[in-house]
């Protein structure tokens, strides 16, 4: 096994169920079968990848992400170099350091990077370049503003559709019909999870005729509640304290690490409220919040970084964007760990019939926000 170099510069699953629990990521990049012949890589590759100021200790993107990169590259036989960016400040620096250590191909964790992934690109379109949960395409015109930068994309409103369902029927379940959401950042991948939980527990209430309430993200006006920041501090522990003063008994935390200030909020006020993760399988990602985490609307950038790392290995790198899907695995529920025995009734068929349906296009679910 290759050890990976990971450097601060310029300051710096559970239990399936219903199939819901997803496993790889689908069409595109195609799936790749990886031998580990190193034969089969072009000289010189060197796969690297740059964190936003969240760090790759976020339990959420920036950690998945790290983790398709250092699958792909154990199985390369190459080593990566891997960059934590403390503030935005890094970005435009690691990207140039990066350069300076000879990557061939970088990875851009998140929409924060967007501008400097774009410059950096254009600098050096020898190199390839994806980046998560960004078109790169600053003049929308609908075109990746430098070509040789990857877009990888998620639909998660439709994970999160499901999320939301789930949370209306376990709070319907214990008689409180309230539910609610806060984010870090109003930016299309923070807004998509927001929408889809909304827009899913008005599916439950359509279904069953029940009156379950949101707080924290009108959809039609795109306004809600934030913190600012995707830093677990004490705003976000007020914020999520804000949503729990309204009663609620689900919440849903959108923006890496603030997870955190709400499991304080939850513990420190003694409250039942149970949690919905985002990104990772946060109950596997951190054991500690297992039981206070229903379930986790899961995009999987692990796996993206991971086949996009290998195409990119050959030397023969489509930069066509990917978008992951319920269709494609790309997005997906986790299991129900400990609270399966608990739901409602008939709730895990529910979920399984409404991705059906979303995925055959009976059903349609989407966001302002939807790649």
């Amino acid at each position: 096994m290759t050890i990976s170099r990971t450097k601060k510069l310029a300051g710096v699953a559970a239990a399936a169920s219903i199939a819901l629990a997803l496993a790889g990521c689908g069409s595109a990049p195609e799936e790749t079968d990886p031998t580990g012949d190193a034969g089969d890589v072009v000289e010189g590759f060197t796969p690297c990848l740059v964190s936003d100021d969240g760090g790759f200790n976020d339990k959420s993107f920036n950690q998945s992400a790290l983790e398709g990169m250092e699958r792909a590259a154990d199985e390369l036989g190459v080593t990566p170099i891997e960059v934590e960016s403390a503030s935005a400040n890094d970005y435009g620096p690691n990207l140039e350091n990066l350069i300076a250590e000879g990557c061939t191909f970088i990875v851009s964790v998140g929409f924060k990077l967007s501008a400097d992934t774009i410059a950096s690109a254009t600098a050096n379109p020898e190199v390839s370049y994806a980046i998560i949960d960004d078109w790169a395409d600053a003049d929308f015109d609908g075109e990746s503003d430098a070509p040789n930068i990857k877009p990888l994309m998620f639909d998660t409103v439709q994970a999160a559709y499901l999320g939301g369902y789930a949370a209306a029927a376990w709070s319907a379940n214990a008689g409180v019909n309230k539910v609610g959401t806060f984010g870090g950042i109003p930016i299309p991948p923070v807004t998509i999870f927001m929408d889809g939980f909304v827009d899913g527990v008005e599916k439950y209430n359509e279904d069953k005729g029940a009156a379950v309430e949101t707080f924290g993200w009108d959809v039609a006006e795109q306004d809600g509640s934030f913190t600012g920041g995707f830093d677990a501090n004490d705003t976000a522990k007020q914020t999520a304290q804000g949503i729990l003063d309204q009663g609620v008994d689900v919440i849903l935390p959108v923006g890496g690490p603030i997870y955190q200030s709400a499991r304080d909020a939850i513990t420190d006020g003694g409250s039942s409220t149970v949690m919905l993760g985002v990104d990772s399988d946060l109950a596997v990602a951190d054991p500690s919040v297992a039981d206070l985490v229903l379930v986790s609307i899961m995009k999987r950038i692990d796996e993206a970084v991971y086949q996009a790392t290998l195409e990119a290995s050959t030397g023969d790198f489509d930069v066509t964007p990917y978008v992951g899907t319920l269709e494609n695995e790309g997005v997906g529920l986790s299991s129900f760990g400990a609270f399966e025995s608990q739901l409602p009734e008939g709730l895990l068929d529910e979920l399984a019939a409404l991705q059906e349906q979303i995925i055959s296009g009976e059903l349609e679910v989407t966001s302002p926000s939807s790649p």
